[in-house]
């Protein structure tokens, strides 16, 4: 299957998967995608990731947190498309519901969330938001 950008596909895989409470979603692997889930393992949003396969199918296993039965994930919204780039600068990063989620931004200096990026004071397209 073509995908035209996996980053959202993967996204809208998590989502799903989260809303009906499974514990895991299996996803397609890329680097971007790894260092989307690595950042949403370190701020806590998920358990675990890892890397399926060893051919050229390669996938990713994702473990969902959850609290009580309730996701830790409540919302995840993907911000560019293929159609409709968004980038923001150092000075305009956004802040996902005033601090309480995080923003994920590919920058010069790799994935970042929006708090990493202010403080290597850099600006970069704003893949998605997660609360």
């Amino acid at each position: 299957m073509n995908r035209t950008y996996p980053v959202a596909d993967v996204l809208t895989m998590i989502r799903n998967a989260n809303r009906v409470g499974k514990e895991k979603v299996d996803v397609p692997a890329s680097k971007i995608i790894d260092a989307v889930l690595s950042i949403l393992k370190k701020e806590g949003y998920i358990e675990d990731f890892k890397l399926l396969g060893e051919t050229n199918s390669k996938s990713i296993r994702v473990y969902l947190r959850f609290d009580n039965n309730v996701p830790v994930i409540s919302g995840l919204r993907c911000v560019s498309k293929p159609s409709l780039r968004v980038y923001s600068g150092k000075e305009k990063l956004p802040k996902v519901l005033s601090g309480q989620g995080i923003a994920i931004i590919s920058t010069s200096k790799g994935v970042v969330t929006d708090k990493e990026a202010r403080d290597l004071k850099v600006g970069g397209e704003v893949i998605c938001y997660v609360w």
